[in-house]
């Protein structure tokens, strides 16, 4: 009787470390230091990684300092550490040029007119300063030690037609494409679309039916992102970036074609609520973007937490609805079911005990059996 129960622990013990083995990627966009002692952090970190959490998409500014010394704290957590930096939003900087910021359709400065919310100050991808700042700041952070990888943010045009679930906070009805919303109409890229196609955008009557306008640039942003992958990969890192979901509403909404890009992983943001869907839409949304890299890179799907499930349904700001504990399962299941590599967090702080509970249950499901790549 005691050899059997001697080998009742050792499987039990077995299974147990199975089940550990078996947890899939997860990554989360956090940001600071702020004015966090090292302690303070250290226990934070830890604590993330106590919950299941491999790696983090950091956000803490432009000085490669802030870096190293968080980025120590991350990895003595046992996580990985990419900094998680926008790319064409950029505040007002001694270092940026006024004029490199994009134009609108009615010629309105994005620096000086930004569309929707003040920060919304994009720079011009067509521009070669714009370039040469984005470099000089990415190959400064990728150069330090304890980086991992650079994750791009905001790596697009401003959003041409929000998301439909954001119209009502912002009184706006986006059926089409407005002038105000429009970019970039400035001189460089409206004569090189000219050179290229022999086309005046600017005397066509309504652009936005126009393809290879469309196109041109798409492959502005293209064309960024794969200068700066250059920079990045010779500094002996990855690069990796927060796209929106698709890409066909990506391209729709914002004019990235992120499926063509030189990225060494891809974080869609599958914010199901801001396009008024339920948690099964992760699903459908997750295998088009498996599809659509013909399963060539990582999909790491992007979840929006609620980050207070009990008054959600009476909270007016979209930016607070999000995923509901009930929903965690639901929503990871589906993402992993159809091809995504593993979830990324937005943001853990807004997890709540009961979303814990629920993603506890989530990763360590298998969901092998199921995939439908």
């Amino acid at each position: 009787m005691k050899r059997i129960f001697m080998v009742l622990l050792a499987v039990l013990a077995l299974a147990s470390c199975a089940k550990k083995d078996s947890k899939i990627p997860v990554y989360a966009w956090t940001g600071g230091p702020g004015d966090d002692t090292d302690q303070e952090l250290m226990a934070k970190f830890n604590d993330f990684k106590a919950k299941g959490i491999d790696g983090l998409m950091y956000n803490g500014g432009h000085n490669p300092e802030t870096y190293r010394r968080v980025g120590k704290l991350v990895k003595k957590a046992g996580m990985e550490f990419h900094t998680w930096i926008p790319t064409m939003v950029q505040a007002e900087n001694p270092k940026i040029d006024k004029q490199l910021y994009a134009l609108n359709r009615k010629g309105e400065s994005a620096f000086d007119k930004p569309a929707y919310v003040d920060y919304y100050k994009f720079l011009c991808p067509n521009k070669e300063g714009t370039y040469q700042f984005l470099a000089d700041l990415y190959g400064n952070v990728a150069a330090v030690d304890e980086v991992d990888g650079i994750h791009l943010d905001y790596i697009r045009f401003p959003d041409v037609i929000l998301a439909e679930g954001l119209w009502d906070k912002y009184g706006l009805v986006m059926d089409r494409e407005f002038p105000e919303y429009d970019y970039c109409y400035c001189k460089e890229c409206t004569s090189d679309f000219m050179e290229k196609t022999g086309i005046d955008i600017n005397g066509v009557e309504d652009p936005s039916q126009l393809q290879e306008w469309k196109q041109f640039r798409y492959d502005l942003i293209t064309t960024m992102v794969n200068r700066l992958s250059k920079v990045v990969h010779d500094k002996g890192k990855v690069l990796n970036a927060a796209v929106f979901p698709g890409p066909s509403i990506a391209k729709k909404l914002v004019r990235q074609e992120w499926n063509k890009w030189d990225l060494d992983a891809i974080y869609p943001m599958n914010y199901n609520d801001f396009y008024l869907k339920g948690a099964d839409w992760l699903a459908e949304i997750t295998k088009e973007e498996v599809t659509a890299v013909n399963g060539s890179k990582p999909i790491y799907s992007g979840l929006f937490i609620c980050p207070n499930p009990e008054n959600k349904t009476n909270e007016n700001d979209p930016e607070n609805h999000g995923l509901l504990p009930s929903e965690i399962e639901t929503a990871i299941r589906g993402s992993m079911e159809n091809g995504a590599t593993g979830i990324c967090l937005f943001t853990p702080e807004r997890m709540k005990a009961e979303h814990w509970e629920a993603f506890e249950r989530a990763i360590y499901a298998d969901y092998s059996s199921n995939e439908s790549n």
